[in-house]
Order: structure tokens, then C-alpha cells, then sequence
């Protein structure tokens, strides 16, 4: 590929949902700008597929309505009168303990109890837990806590049943790392600002919930009718014509005298006046390695786990079970294969014909090599442990995600915070992504929106 030029344009490395919303900010002021991405696809690991009219999410299938960037970009992209809720009302996530699915008391903010009689008449937690909870209201404000990990916050607060059968799989889910390492400031910031204030994470809880009250409603999560696919295609539509498109590789960038010139795989250049970098942080490392060894060794620092999903659809009468509820979770400490599972037509509507059923599996990375026959016999056999399901599925689907989730360890904080001090260092450079301020689909959209207005 030879090299290619523009007057004052921007470079977008990384065509993933950071990528995308930087290269719509850039299109909307009218700014030239040139979207290198490797894959044919663009949208990294939001894909949706439908299968025997089932709307299957590839990757994440919903993001928090309670930040604005994502529905503020879907009302950009016309798609306003697509976005729906999930059925809260049908709400019900049940967690594994001692081979049974046992629902999640009502009043838990993720592991926080806001309401004891339905923790107390729950089986999912012991006595002692249930009385070391209802004594942590009166626990003393922290203000000069040291940075710890979820595991430790939530044991200091509620004990280790409580991390093993309320944060660990509750965080899986999101994360897929482990809450011994991952950094409760960076993941739980507002509980340790409750901490801070409060205390007691219930009492802060409960006082936050009190602040809210008479606030907007509406569902936690959103998404669109026909899948979040559907954000990606019209993003892809509005920018064709509007910015460039280079299917390739980005492997270096260089300083040059009127700007950037950007190294591609198989040898071509491409020069721009300013470089967005919104690829995941490891190949993020590998393209300044030359530029800035220090930022390379930092952006090389943050680890990734993959994961996989592995989605059954069935004739809905041949499947045995109700489906009364989201789906349930499978703690560590129960863990065979299976990480989750989301029973889709209950938690979404428009997703699943009335006649069938989709159960939408997750795995966690250490299974992403073995065979789709063996992973489907395993998930099979737990699947007829747990719900009692011995269909065959009508069909199924199988995605695999390399080194895909962030992973927000001890010391993340000061991590992107000497990144973006070194990364200031390089006057024309910013960067976007899931590792840096946030993992969800509004975070990443907000991320390359901000790298945008930095560079302006």
C-alpha cells in the first residue's frame, strides 16, 4: 500500500466503538479524517447476529442508560424509537450455591443489602454473613482508606461469603477478572466515596437511593430492538463519504515535520496532523513502542482476559423450563464451565419469536482454545444439571474474544494517569479505549469524543 495524505486530518486507529464515535465527532465539525481499522467489520466486539429470526448478541448486549453518551450518539444516528428497555419487572438473577439456582434476595444494590428481611430469608447467604451485614450500617467512616482490591473492600464490609457469592460473579459478568486484583477505586469508585462519607456501604447506599428518589425511572439497561449492531451500522452508514477508510493493520507512528505518519502491516504509510489511538491498550504499546518506550511500557502494563460466548436456541416447548427471570450466575467456587447465562427473551423484548428460546452462555477465557464440540457438550451437560434442559438445540452460535476485557487491577488509577502524563508528552497524540476511565459501551463512546476535543 503506498502512502496516503490529507490536509490537516486526523488519523483514527481503531475502528471499535471509541474509534467510531471519535471519527462521528470529527465528521459532524466538518474535519477531515482517515478511520484505520484491520477488520473488514468495524465496531470491535459490538456484534449482533440473527439466527432463525433470534436477535443474538455476539458481544454486550445492553449498556446503562444512567450515562448519556450512548443514547445521546443512538438519537444522533435516528435510532431514538429503537431503543428499549429490559423487562425489569420480570427481574430475577439467580446465583448457584451447592448445585442449586437460588434467586437473589430483593434489595441488593449488586452486593450491597438495602433491605434485611429479604437477605435474611434467603438461603443464597449464611447466618453469619446475614448478621455481619445488618451490624456493617453502623461501621465508621474511612477517608484515609488505602487503595484495595474489591475482594478486600467488600470482605472488610461483609465477609468472605460475601465476595465469593455476591461480588465475584456479580463482576464476572462485566470484567471477567478476579476480585482479588481488581481495584475496588477503579471499579467501585462511588462505593468507596460512600465509604469515605458514610462508613457503611449500606448506610451510604441508602442515603444515595434517598437522593435519587423522584428521580428519572425507566430500566437500568437499554438497547435496540434489532440489537446494538444496529448502532454500528448506521454509524457506518453516516461516515461513508464523510471520512476515509484504510483496511489495515496500524503498526508504528512517527513524528514527522508536518505532523504523524502512520506505519500500516505490509509496509504502506499513511500521513495525518494528529493521531487518535483507540485500539486496546497491549497493540496500543506495540504502535508508540517506537515513539515513547516509557508510554509503551505503561499502555503494556494493563492486562486482558478473553472470553467467549456461546449462544442455544431452541423450539421454546421442547425446552422444559419457565425462564423466570435475566438468567443466573456461577460463582468461582461452584464454576465448572460455565461463568453465566442470560435467558434472552425474558430480559429483552424483540429478541426471541414467541416460539423459540435463546439461553446466551458465558465462558470465561481459560476455555477459548477447546474445541466447539467439547464446549458444547460441557455447557449441554450443565445446562441439564441446572435448568433441567435435555434438548438438543435447533441451532447454536460461537464467538471467541482475544484479550478483549480491560482488566482494572491495583494501581489502574495512577497506570492511566501516568499514561496520559507521558502521552502529553507527544503534542497531536490521544488516546481512546475500555482501559482507561470505564468498560461499558458510554464510556468507550464518551472516551473518543474526549480524545476529539483534546486534540482541537
Amino acid at each position: 500500500m503506498s502512502a496516503t495524505s490529507g490536509p490537516d486530518r486526523t488519523a483514527i486507529l481503531g475502528g471499535g466503538i471509541s474509534g467510531l464515535a471519535a471519527a462521528w465527532e470529527l465528521a459532524k465539525a466538518g474535519q477531515p479524517a482517515v478511520l484505520i481499522e484491520q477488520d473488514a467489520a468495524l465496531g470491535g466486539v459490538i456484534r449482533t447476529n440473527v439466527v432463525h429470526d433470534c436477535v443474538i448478541e455476539a458481544g454486550p448486549d445492553s449498556f446503562l442508560a444512567a450515562k448519556p453518551a450512548a443514547l445521546e450518539l443512538i438519537r444522533e444516528m435516528g435510532l431514538e424509537d429503537q431503543v428499549i428497555g429490559s423487562n425489569d419487572h420480570l427481574r430475577v438473577t439467580y446465583i448457584l450455591r451447592h448445585g442449586r439456582l437460588i434467586p437473589m434476595p430483593d434489595g441488593l444494590m449488586m452486593m450491597i443489602p438495602t433491605r434485611l428481611l429479604p437477605v435474611a430469608l434467603s438461603p443464597l447467604l449464611g447466618w453469619g454473613t446475614k448478621i455481619r451485614m445488618g451490624l456493617e450500617y453502623f461501621a465508621a467512616s474511612r477517608a484515609d482508606a488505602p487503595e484495595r482490591s474489591v475482594a478486600q473492600l467488600v470482605r472488610e464490609h461483609y465477609g468472605q461469603e460475601a465476595v465469593d457469592y455476591l461480588a465475584e460473579p456479580l463482576l464476572s459478568g462485566v470484567y471477567g477478572g478476579d476480585p482479588e486484583t481488581l481495584s475496588a477505586n477503579a471499579v467501585l469508585g462511588q462505593f468507596i466515596e460512600l465509604e469515605k462519607k458514610y462508613g457503611s456501604l449500606t448506610k451510604g447506599t441508602l442515603a444515595l437511593r434517598a437522593q435519587r428518589k423522584g428521580g428519572p425511572g425507566g430500566s437500568l439497561f437499554k438497547t435496540l430492538k434489532g440489537g446494538l449492531g444496529q448502532l454500528i451500522d448506521a454509524l457506518t452508514q453516516r461516515l461513508e463519504g464523510r471520512i476515509e477508510r484504510v483496511t489495515a493493520a496500524a503498526v508504528a507512528v512517527h513524528r514527522t515535520a508536518a505532523g504523524w505518519r502512520i506505519g500500516l502491516a505490509g509496509g504502506g504509510t499513511v500521513e495525518a496532523a494528529r493521531v487518535i489511538l483507540a485500539v486496546p491498550a497491549g497493540p496500543a504499546a506495540r504502535i508508540v513502542a517506537g515513539l515513547d518506550a516509557e508510554l509503551a511500557a505503561q499502555l503494556a502494563a494493563i492486562p486482558y482476559n478473553s472470553s467467549m460466548t456461546i449462544a442455544l436456541g431452541y423450539d421454546r416447548e421442547s425446552l422444559g423450563h419457565p425462564l423466570n427471570g435475566f438468567g443466573f450466575l456461577v460463582p468461582k467456587v461452584e464454576r465448572r464451565k460455565l461463568v453465566a447465562c442470560t435467558w434472552v427473551g425474558t430480559k429483552f423484548n424483540h429478541r426471541v419469536p414467541a416460539d423459540k428460546a435463546v439461553l446466551r452462555c458465558f465462558l470465561g477465557g481459560a476455555h477459548i482454545d477447546a474445541p466447539d464440540e467439547e464446549l458444547l457438550a460441557a455447557i449441554r451437560d450443565e445446562l441439564r444439571d441446572l435448568m433441567g434442559v435435555t434438548a438438543a438445540p435447533a441451532f447454536h452460535t460461537v464467538q471467541r474474544w482475544r484479550r478483549a476485557m480491560a482488566q482494572y487491577t491495583l494501581g489502574h488509577g495512577e497506570r492511566v494517569r501516568q499514561i496520559r502524563t507521558l502521552a502529553g508528552r507527544h503534542p497531536g497524540l490521544a488516546l481512546a479505549g475500555n482501559f482507561l476511565d470505564g468498560i461499558g459501551i458510554p464510556d468507550c463512546i464518551r472516551s473518543g469524543q474526549a480524545a476529539v476535543r483534546q486534540l482541537r
